[in-house]
């Protein structure tokens, strides 16, 4: 997966990312049946500050968040969030580092403007290693009395000094 996950972000390969949509899908679809799961959740993938996605030329959480959408038959909310300001890379920071660089970084996006606060939402990510970025998408969208049903991600990390 770690690999994987580079070549997507790293190495210019966005079709792994289908491919690990994909695969959430089918692990998600499978634990359907066991989960309270609301009618209406809406997927929103976690941004890229506008300059790193016109560097990368794609957004890897939304291409997961695109293809888990289409098995799974949710709706997307590709613009639910935005990041609206440059933060470093997350892998080259320490735990405690990891959360103060978020803070702040986002904000709601179009997408969510009109949203009802009762409509749940399902954030997306390419992979959860200590929790920062999605404890810092969940505060922006709590604040807009949005609930967030949880965080889905193609990987988590299990490294204890992740």
């Amino acid at each position: 997966m770690r690999r994987a996950i580079a070549a997507l972000k790293y190495r210019q390969q966005p079709r792994l990312g289908w491919a690990l949509g994909k695969g959430l899908a089918g692990a998600w679809l499978d634990h359907q049946l066991q989960l309270a799961t609301p009618a209406k959740l809406l997927v929103i993938p976690i941004p890229l500050h506008p300059e790193k996605l016109q560097a990368r030329g794609f957004n890897q959480a939304e291409i997961i968040a695109r293809s888990f959408c289409r098995i799974t038959n949710l709706p997307l909310c590709p613009h639910g969030l935005i990041r609206r300001r440059s933060t470093l890379a997350q892998a080259n920071l320490s735990k405690g580092d990891r959360q103060q660089n978020l803070q702040g970084a986002f904000a709601l996006g179009p997408d969510c403007s009109n949203q009802l606060p009762g409509q749940p939402v399902l954030l997306l990510d390419d992979i959860y290693t200590t929790g920062a970025t999605a404890r810092s998408a969940i505060a922006t969208l709590r604040q807009a009395g949005i609930q967030v049903y949880g965080v889905a991600a193609a990987a988590i990390s299990l490294s204890p000094h992740a």
